[in-house]
C-alpha cells in the first residue's frame, strides 16, 4: 500500500464515529477560536463543522502524503499541474503572484487592457452608455459577478452580461441599449465558441459593424480577420482557464464599469489571498481548512451536496458562479493518473440567497434526510442606505440558521410546544448536528471580493490534491458539444438513442 492509500485510510479511521457537533465544542472550549481565520478583511469561521482535531491531522497527513507543497509550488511557479493538457494554470500570475514568465507577460498584457479602458473613458469610441458583454462559462460568469457586485449605483456604464444562445436574452438587452451608445465586448478564447460567435454576430448585424467592439481571446488573429480592430484586441493566455479568467483582459468590462483602480484593488485582495495560502500553515490555512471540511464531507461522510448561500443581495451570482469553479474542476472519475476513482469526487454546488432561500429550501436543510454542509457568507457593512433594521434583520437570520442547524430541537422539547400530540411533535423535531460555516467580509469591495474568489480558487485546488484529481482540464464538457454539432449538421445518426432522434424530428 503506497503512501497516499495508507494516509487515506487513516482519514477514513478518523472520521468514522464522529461525535455531534456539540460534543466537539463541549470537548474543546476555545474551538471556535481554532477553526476561525482572519485575512484580507475576511472572517472565516469552520467550528459548526464536524471537523475535529484527530480528522484535521489525518487530512493534513493525506495533504502531504499527495504531495500538496510541491503541487502548490508548482502552481505559483508555472510549472505544469494539467497533465492532460500539457499546461500550467497561470491565473495567480494575472494578478501578479509566483514567479516565472508568465507575470512578465501577464503586466504586460495589463498594461494594454489599462490602455484600452482608458482610450474608452477619453471616447475613443464615441458617447458610450452601454455595454454587451457576450461570452459564455467562465467568460461571462465571473465578470457578472464583478458588475453585479461591485457597480451599484456607481457603475459607468448600463452593462448586460449575455451567455445564453437563446436569443431571448440578447434580444433583451438590445432592446434596451442604444446601438448607437452601445460597446460589445466579445470574451471567447478561441473565438471559435458556438454560442458567443452566434450571439456576436447578431449584435454585429444590429449595429451595423464591428467598429465599436472589443475582442478578448487567446487567438488574436481569429478575431481580427471577424472584423474587430487589432487596436481592440485583448489577449490572454491559453494557460489560463476560462472559470480563472476574471483576473485577465476576461475582466474588462468590469475595468470599464468600475474604473481601472476598482480593477487593480481586485488584482490586490486576491494577492493577499495568494500570499496567505501559499505561506500559512496548514492550521491556519483558510483555504485548505475549507477544503478539508469539502473533502470530509463529500468523499467520507456521503454528503452529496454543499449549499451556498450570500446573505447580501450584491453576492446573488457567488453561487453560480462557483457551481462553474468546484464542479467543471473537481467534477471528475479519474484520478491524475486516469485510474477510476474508487471514491466520490466534488460534490454537487447548489445555493442561493439569504433570506429568500431560507423560505423556499431551508426546510430540507433542518430536517430533510439529506445531511448538506451549508455556508454562509455576509458583509458586515449594508451596501443600502435604508437603515440599521434590514441589516440586522438579514445578518441574524444568516447567524440562527447556523445555530440552528447545530442545536435543533429534541423531541421532548417538540412535545412541550405541541400539547403531547405525538405525531405534531414528531414533525416539529429537529435532529440538529447538521453542519455549517461562516465567512463575514468586513465590507464588500473590490479588495475583499478580489481576495474571495481568490480562497475558493485555492480552496477548490487545495481539495483537488486531497482528492487526488486534476482540477484544471474540463473534458466533461466535449461529448455534447460534438453530438450538438452533429445534431445541427445533419449527422445524427447511431451515436444518437432512439428518443434523441424523435425530438431532433420534432424540433428541428
Amino acid at each position: 500500500m503506497d503512501e497516499r492509500s495508507t494516509a487515506w485510510r487513516a482519514v477514513e479511521t478518523a472520521s468514522t464515529g464522529l461525535p455531534a457537533l456539540s460534543a466537539l465544542f463541549a470537548a474543546e472550549p476555545d474551538r471556535a477560536g481554532r477553526l476561525s481565520v482572519d485575512v484580507a478583511g475576511l472572517h472565516f469561521d469552520l467550528s459548526k463543522t464536524h471537523l475535529s482535531q484527530a480528522v484535521e491531522a489525518a487530512l493534513a497527513g493525506l495533504l502531504s502524503a499527495s504531495g500538496f507543497e510541491s503541487r502548490r509550488a508548482a502552481l505559483f511557479s508555472g510549472a505544469v499541474v494539467n497533465p492532460s493538457e500539457a499546461r500550467a494554470a497561470t491565473h495567480a500570475a494575472e494578478r501578479g503572484s509566483g514567479s516565472g514568465p508568465a507575470i512578465a507577460a501577464a503586466a504586460e498584457a495589463r498594461l494594454v487592457m489599462q490602455r484600452l479602458v482608458e482610450r474608452v473613458h477619453r471616447g475613443a469610441f464615441g458617447e458610450i452608455r452601454h455595454i454587451l458583454h457576450i461570452g459564455i462559462g467562465g467568460s461571462a460568469l465571473g465578470p457578472a459577478l464583478l458588475v453585479d457586485a461591485l457597480g451599484g449605483a456607481g457603475l459607468r456604464y448600463d452593462t448586460h452580461v449575455i451567455s445564453n444562445i437563446d436569443g431571448v436574452a440578447l434580444e433583451r438587452a438590445m432592446r434596451v441599449c442604444d446601438p448607437a451608445r452601445t460597446l460589445v465586448v466579445v470574451v471567447s478564447k478561441t473565438f471559435t465558441t458556438v454560442e458567443t460567435m452566434t450571439n456576436a454576430e447578431s449584435a454585429r448585424d444590429w449595429i451595423g459593424n464591428a467598429a465599436r467592439f472589443v475582442a478578448v481571446t487567446a487567438a488574436p488573429e481569429k478575431a481580427v480577420a471577424w472584423g474587430v480592430a487589432r487596436e481592440n484586441v485583448l489577449g490572454f493566455a491559453e494557460s489560463v482557464g476560462g472559470r480563472y479568467s476574471l483576473w485577465s483582459a476576461v475582466g474588462v468590462t468590469a475595468a470599464l464599469g468600475l474604473g481601472w483602480a476598482a480593477f487593480e484593488a481586485l488584482l490586490a485582495g486576491a494577492q493577499a489571498m495568494d500570499t496567505h495560502f501559499e505561506t500559512a500553515p496548514v492550521v491556519t490555512n483558510a483555504p485548505v481548512l475549507a477544503a478539508m471540511v469539502d473533502v470530509l464531507y463529500a468523499a467520507f461522510l456521503g454528503a452529496e451536496t454543499r449549499g451556498v448561500f450570500a446573505y447580501d443581495e450584491r453576492l446573488r451570482l457567488l453561487p453560480p458562479f462557483l457551481q462553474q469553479l468546484e464542479m467543471e474542476s473537481n467534477g471528475k472519475r479519474v484520478d491524475r493518473e486516469g485510474r477510476a476513482l474508487t471514491h466520490p469526487s466534488a460534490a454537487i454546488t447548489w445555493g442561493g440567497t439569504g433570506t429568500d432561500a431560507q423560505h423556499a429550501v431551508f426546510q430540507l436543510l433542518h430536517q430533510g434526510t439529506h445531511v448538506v454542509p451549508a455556508e454562509f457568507v455576509m458583509v458586515k457593512t449594508p451596501g443600502h442606505g435604508l437603515g440599521a433594521a434590514h441589516h440586522r434583520q438579514l445578518l441574524a437570520n444568516a447567524v440562527a440558521q447556523g445555530a440552528a442547524l447545530m442545536r435543533g430541537r429534541t423531541t421532548e422539547e417538540a412535545l412541550a410546544m405541541s400539547g403531547g400530540d405525538m405525531a405534531l411533535a414528531a414533525a416539529k423535531t429537529f435532529q440538529g448536528n447538521r453542519p455549517s460555516s461562516a465567512i463575514v467580509l468586513e465590507t464588500l469591495d473590490p479588495h475583499t471580493l478580489g481576495a474571495l474568489i481568490a480562497f475558493y480558487e485555492h480552496r477548490t485546488f487545495a481539495a483537488a490534491v486531497l482528492l487526488g484529481i486534476n482540477p484544471f482540464d474540463q473534458w466533461g464538457v466535449e461529448l455534447g458539444k460534438e453530438m450538438a454539432r452533429a445534431a445541427l449538421d445533419g449527422s445524427a445518426g447511431e451515436g444518437f438513442d432512439a428518443s434523441s432522434r424523435a425530438l431532433l424530428a420534432r424540433l428541428l
